[in-house]
């Protein structure tokens, strides 16, 4: 047996490369799937029924393959629907207390796997990720955020992370709207505003917004206008606002004047994209022979219906030009190192210095300085650069109107909006010139855009942002000094319009009071954004955030790693924690009286049920600072060029190995136990005498820990009253065991040698015979600091830690009862030396009460937290219903739809519409079967679930389960693909189980028929 097929055995398990194995066919197959799966698919439950057809894992690649393959124009029902069901399961998938994060690194991990396709071995080292990552355990999820480049978000999902400008690839981004949002949400951000050029097409927009929706993100949709200003073109961004949904928003862009108004926008943007066109042609005529000379290649001339084609649905930019250019140039640079790569073996030193330069300018030439060296207006003086203003009748009317002229068509179209103005290139005369003369219209300055900043192109953001602080703190006397300022460094200075400019600064200092009032009510506000295109890696991408509002690791994370690889921009905000508390369930409180009192003296969290923690963004206190608080969430991509080289062996990506957190899981497992297992047998071998201790002591110990992680797992999940489908290794998280097993190894020469021995027997003279209440409590501190101690090296949350020192001083007292018990019954069996004997136990009782103590608090964690699973699980099935039900309503307005429920064959002879329905109702309640027949404490869940419910609401749920009676139909739509194509799982377990639960419903039905609390 070689070493490669040794290394195959022990890294990596089976499930990796069967996962792989299905996965690379689905993409070799194009990921079509079944249309009638497909369609299905959102309506199913992440934990419900499909369980049985197709593993999570497998699932959740199939839902990323088929997003990440339908880039192309068509697809945007696949596009969201993938997403859906992306995003339902990867949030059901993570476990442990950090379920957001984990599922944000699952989306990444997956990501990564798709794209490498072709690579197995990074694929294999990715699913493995996966699953490990799966497992939730916060260090391994902190490992992967910091290797992804991710920070940690707060679970409460309250951070204030935002990108007021990125683009997708519907104007120069390289992103679907659905992959941005999708990307957007992995970074953490929570609120964007997506801009567009000119206009914005409705299908676009309908795209974006379901996608943020479906993501529980805010979204802005914003389009960028130029408008003429001192013989230049300023530009400003429009957001419409205050519609109710997505639906609303559409039905505004369908309006007539709205869509004559986007029409002129696209003559804008088609008189500008022929700058782009012009620019090919004059490379392909000029700046294509420089290269071939300066680089001895034969690049052909560019084809424009190629580049047409790459650039797709998007607007044309310079951006799209150089990465087509840079695509097409990569591959004759490959080839021409690789024959540099042989001339330099046989060259002398000067020739290999002469070669060693020329693969160096071949990497030099990236998309971005292709743009720059050749395409810029710069490179291009002879073709009339749109963003100049020309006069001429091709000019489009939108780019003959000021700023006041714009924004009264735009107001004319929506009167609930915002503009916002973009700083790129203004001075501060400039700004406050164009606030005057729109007259209170632009409520936002684009303090930063970062793109710009980083390119040396923004304004003189300190000057701007103290004339914006001033206008808004309405002080008369600070806004003249600052007016006075502008007018005096425009007469220190030569511009071609210097006298109009300061007759325009005399008018404004003779009308401050008009400046004052018209942000008096609504205040100048900034926004901050990236400018992110997803095709620039020399800038940083997409996202910023609110340091403070971070948790407190990820503050000191983000301070030591400012300038490597991320920025703490030198920006401030005034985050306000927001606190949210709701009334309690004692009506005592509920009077004004004591509701006033006990806001006086601040004890809302003795006496209210629930808090919110939010933060709020104070407008005001945005500004320049020396430290500031806004941290990119974007990284800027190491300098590789284009990974040409000398050197075959180092080219390309490079690649981490396989390390040990790749090794397959039974062999992981076996060496945490024996990790742990080794100095409990070394300790007990040394220092007992007895032969049961020396020899069975660490076994003893490690039966103790695992039977109690056993016992709780089980009890948690169900217990004796478990489903009979259920069994009690179900339960149980075999790497929950193992790292119990292993940390509890180390307890053992801490607590028996060091602790009972060494200091309480030796040093301090304490014994069971002298004072065993004191060892017991020693020992119960000692363990309880030590499990406090390796809870924080795994990363577990603090109240996990706080929970575990605290249950080690409840196990006190049942040590020492143990102690008692175990004495007495050495005594009635005439055993001599009782103490001695519990003095060589005393570690092994304090471990047993420790672990009974453990076995209760958090056997009752195990069963909350499932009951709270289940009551989500049921929760959103009945919300589903409910929607299916109120859609029956409407099909039926003559009749009650209840009874299609309480007689589901009448569905037969139902409207079509109301038989796809039907189609739903077997998914919700095929998903319900099997909540009550797989998942952990699901029956006494849906008992504390219909409780809630009122009299009406149980009747119609527990009618709607009937339509499992129509064995004929849904056995069909198994057999047609409704939940793929391994399907004889779920069928036989539905054919099989189906009648037991309706007869439990029924049961239970009967059981509870008195009122319920909603009536």
């Amino acid at each position: 047996m070689g070493i490669k097929d040794i290394a195959s055995r022990v890294f990596f398990d089976r499930r990796d490369h069967a996962l792989l194995r299905i996965v690379n066919q689905a993409l070799e197959d194009g990921c079509a799937g079944n249309a009638l799966q497909q369609s299905f698919y959102p309506y199913f439950h992440p934990r419900g029924i499909k369980e049985l057809a197709e593993s999570r894992g497998l699932r959740v690649a199939y839902a990323m393959a088929h997003l990440l393959n339908s880039l192309e124009v068509g697809k945007m029902d696949e596009r969201l629907g993938s997403l859906r069901s992306l995003f339902h399961e990867v949030l059901s998938i993570g476990m442990g207390p950090l379920p957001k994060n984990t599922a944000r690194v699952l989306l990444q991990i997956m990501k990564e796997l798709v794209r490498a396709r072709g690579d197995y071995e990074r694929q294999l080292r990715l699913a493995h990720d996966f699953r490990v990552v799966a497992f939730g355990k916060p260090r391994v999820v902190r490992r992967h955020l910091k290797d992804r480049h991710l920070l940690e978000m707060p679970e409460a999902w309250n951070q204030l992370a935002f990108d007021d400008h990125v683009h997708d690839a519907y104007t120069k981004g390289r992103k679907s709207s659905t992959h941005l949002i999708m990307d957007a949400w992995i970074k953490g951000i929570r609120r964007l505003r997506v801009v567009y050029y000119n206009f914005v097409e409705p299908k676009v927009a309908a795209e974006l917004l379901e996608a943020a929706r479906i993501m529980g993100m805010d979204v802005r949709i914003g389009v960028e206008f130029s408008a003429l200003f001192r013989d230049r073109y300023v530009n400003l961004i429009w957001t419409p606002r205050g519609f109710a949904d997505s639906q609303a928003f559409l039905c505004f862009l369908a309006e007539e004047n709205v869509a004559r108004f986007m029409q002129e926008g696209r003559k804008v943007s088609a008189y500008q994209q022929q700058f782009v066109i012009r620019t090919l042609e004059r490379f392909n005529e000029h700046h294509r022979l420089e290269i071939n000379r300066e680089f001895e290649i034969c690049l052909q001339p560019l084809d424009r219906g190629d580049f047409i084609r790459f650039v797709g649905e998007g607007q044309m930019s310079l951006l799209h030009l150089g990465a087509f250019i840079h695509q097409s140039l990569l591959l004759l640079m490959q080839k021409k190192a690789e024959k540099l790569r042989g001339d330099y073996k046989l060259a002398d030193e000067k020739g290999r210095q002469e070669i060693m330069g020329r693969v160096e300018a071949m990497n030099a030439l990236t998309k971005t300085s292709i743009v720059e060296r050749f395409l810029e207006p710069s490179a291009n003086p002879d073709i009339p650069d749109p963003a100049k203003p020309r006069k001429g009748e091709n000019i489009p009317p939108l780019l003959k109107l000021e700023p006041r002229s714009l924004i009264g068509r735009l107001t004319s179209l929506h009167t609930g909006h915002r503009i916002t103005l973009n700083l790129c290139g203004l001075a501060q005369e400039d700004v406050l010139e164009i606030l005057y003369q729109c007259e209170g219209a632009v409520t936002r300055l684009e303090i930063l855009n970062l793109k710009e900043w980083m390119g040396g192109k923004s304004g003189p953001i300190a000057g701007i942002s103290s004339l914006q602080k001033a206008i808004n703190d309405g002080n008369i006397i600070t806004l003249k000094r600052q007016v006075l300022d502008i007018k005096e460094k425009i007469g220190l200075s030569e511009p071609a319009d210097k006298a109009d400019r300061i007759e325009k600064i005399e008018e404004i200092l003779h009308d401050l009071p008009s400046l004052k009032a018209w942000y008096a009510t609504t205040p100048l506000k900034s926004r901050m954004g990236s400018d992110s295109t997803g095709r620039q890696s020399e800038v940083y991408g997409m996202g910023l955030a609110v340091v403070e509002t971070l948790p407190r690791r990820v503050q000191r994370q983000v301070r030591l790693e400012n300038g490597a690889g991320r920025m703490i921009l030198p920006m401030n905000i005034t985050p306000l924690q927001q606190h949210t508390y709701y009334p309690g369930g004692n009506s005592l409180f509920c009077s004004p009286l004591a509701r006033k009192l006990v806001s006086r003296f601040g004890m809302e969290r003795l006496f209210c049920r629930e808090k919110k923690v939010d933060w709020q963004i104070e407008d005001k206190s945005i500004g320049m600072a020396e430290e500031g608080n806004i941290v990119t969430l974007g990284g800027v991509a190491a300098e590789q060029g284009n990974a040409l080289t000398l050197e075959p062996e180092k080219s390309g990506r490079p690649e981490t190995g396989t390390k040990f957190r790749h090794l397959n899981t039974p062999l992981k497992y076996f060496l945490k136990i024996l990790l742990g297992f080794v100095p409990a047998f070394l300790t007990f071998t040394l220092t007992q005498d007895w032969w049961l201790l020396a020899y069975f002591g660490a076994v003893i110990w490690f039966c103790a820990t695992g039977i109690r992680n056993i016992i709780q797992s089980v009890l948690g999940g169900g217990g004796i009253r478990r489903s009979p489908l259920m069994k009690w290794n179900n339960f149980v998280s075999w790497e929950r065991l193992t790292d119990s097993l292993m940390w509890t190894g180390f307890s053992v020469p801490l607590l028996e040698l060091g602790v009972k021995t060494m200091l309480c027997k030796e040093l301090l003279g304490i014994t069971t015979a002298t004072s065993p209440v004191a060892l017991y409590s020693i020992l119960a501190i000692v363990n309880g600091v030590y499990i406090s101690s390796h809870n924080i090296i795994r990363g577990l949350p603090r109240g996990a830690v706080f929970g575990n020192l605290f249950r080690t001083m409840l196990s006190i007292p049942l040590a020492f009862a143990f102690n008692m018990l175990a004495g007495a019954a050495l005594s009635m069996h005439g055993v001599a030396n009782v103490n001695v004997v519990l003095q060589k136990w005393a570690a092994i009782i304090s471990k047993a009460a420790s672990d009974c103590v453990a076995g209760l608090i958090e056997g009752m964690a195990d069963r909350h937290q499932n009951l709270a699973l289940r009551r989500n699980d049921y929760s959103e099935k009945f919300r589903q219903f409910m929607d299916i039900y109120s859609q029956l309503e409407v099909l039926y307005p003559d009749a009650q739809a209840a009874g299609l429920l309480i007689s589901p064959e009448r569905f037969g002879r139902a409207k079509t519409e109301a038989q796809d329905l039907e189609k739903l109702l077997f998914v919700n309640a095929l998903d319900m079967l099997y909540f009550w027949m797989y998942q952990p404490r699901a029956r006494i869940a849906y008992l504390s679930f219909v409780e809630s419910l009122t009299r009406e609401e149980r009747r119609l749920l527990e009618s709607s389960q009937r339509v499992l009676e129509k064995k004929r139909e849904i056995s069909r739509l198994f057999i047609e693909g409704m939940v793929g194509e391994n399907f004889s799982r779920a069928l036989s377990f539905y054919l099989e189980q189906s009648p037991h639960y309706l007869n439990d419903i029924q049961k239970l039905s009967l059981s509870t028929q008195t009122p319920a609390a909603g009536n």
